[in-house]
């Protein structure tokens, strides 16, 4: 068991603002949060508590990013591009406690089991970490043989990726998407799982215009979708406001911005801000890094301009 701790004098949000106060944690748990926490009472019961001083600092739960690249992404360019893994300190030292990774361009040289073994590192590691099966690519590859088995059979997999309106993905026709989909939500129902379809959405004329036919034409719910990287340009962020509107998620890409070097992009702020002005419930508005992921531009004739490496912090900025 781990020493007790005392947390004194931070302002704490849980998520909503509880006030000043102090917290005890104990055998890596939240025991106690109250005004005042005896430290002479904790010694007695526990033993010696370590106490952290927090006067003028904010408290909050770890964060929740549903978009880290924590084994690595990138090839555009070749393979000077790739990014190495991730390591749980960059996470923590951002406040991510939650993690769930990805492929993402490259679903060829790239591994699943890779990538579900450094879930598993960090798990050991102190954080909670999921993966997504799949990649840009359809066929979807896959660690078991199929979608639906890999979300049953694999704890750590929660979804499956897919790019969409994007040069580098497979262009899937509005079939095949729904047999993804399809597949991911009997995934989800039969092992207690989200069963997400989480979508790299790109700059392309149709948009979301496929996801929205199938949430019309069948029984799917639009929150089996979760489409990402909403910012990337003004034109993606309006594209997105009617899938908002009728009740999907909407994720907003903190490592994309003119700051950063993208551009086109929409500062992840004011995104957000644009969203809620236009109707969009704020509960319906995600944010995730994209971290430690190849961030590549491409001119108009889909020339590589340059390539970058998105942070995880930018979830603070």
């Amino acid at each position: 068991m781990s020493e007790p701790l005392i947390i004194r004098g931070g302002k704490i949000y849980s998520p909503e603002y509880v006030g000043k106060a102090d917290i005890l944690s104990f055998n890596k748990k939240v025991a106690s949060i109250k005004r005042s926490i005896d430290e002479n009472e904790v010694r007695e019961v526990l033993g010696n508590p370590k106490v952290i001083n927090a006067e003028g600092c904010l408290i909050l739960p770890g964060i929740i990013d549903q978009h880290v690249h924590i084994n690595g992404a990138g090839g555009e360019g070749g393979p000077l591009f790739r990014t190495a893994p991730i390591k749980s300190e960059d996470l923590l030292k951002t406040g991510i406690t939650t993690v769930v990774g990805l492929l993402g361009t490259d679903g060829i040289t790239r591994s699943l089991k890779d990538l579900l073994m450094k879930a598993r590192q960090l798990s050991m590691e102190g954080i909670t970490a999921y993966i997504y099966t799949g990649s840009y690519q359809i066929p979807s590859p896959t660690i078991t043989g199929s979608v639906v088995s890999d979300i049953i059979l694999i704890n750590e997999v929660i979804g499956v990726k897919i790019s969409l309106s994007d040069h580098r993905s497979s262009h899937p026709s509005k079939e095949e998407l729904l047999r993804l989909a399809s597949e991911a939500r009997v995934g989800g129902i039969l092992s207690g799982k989200a069963g997400v379809v989480h979508i790299h959405m790109g700059e392309e004329s149709s948009g979301f215009t496929p996801i929205l036919e199938i949430t019309e034409e069948t029984g799917i719910p639009i929150t089996q979708f979760a489409p990402t990287h909403v910012n990337r340009s003004h034109s993606v962020l309006e594209s997105s406001l009617e899938f908002g509107r009728r009740g999907g998620y909407l994720d907003v890409t903190t490592g994309v911005s003119k700051k950063s070097g993208f551009s086109k992009s929409v500062k992840p702020s004011e995104a957000v801000s644009f969203l809620i002005k236009s109707g969009i419930p704020v509960e319906k508005i995600t944010m995730s890094s994209d971290g430690n992921g190849s961030m590549p531009e491409f001119d108009e004739g889909g020339n590589l301009l340059k390539v970058l490496v998105s942070p995880v912090d930018s979830m603070l900025s």
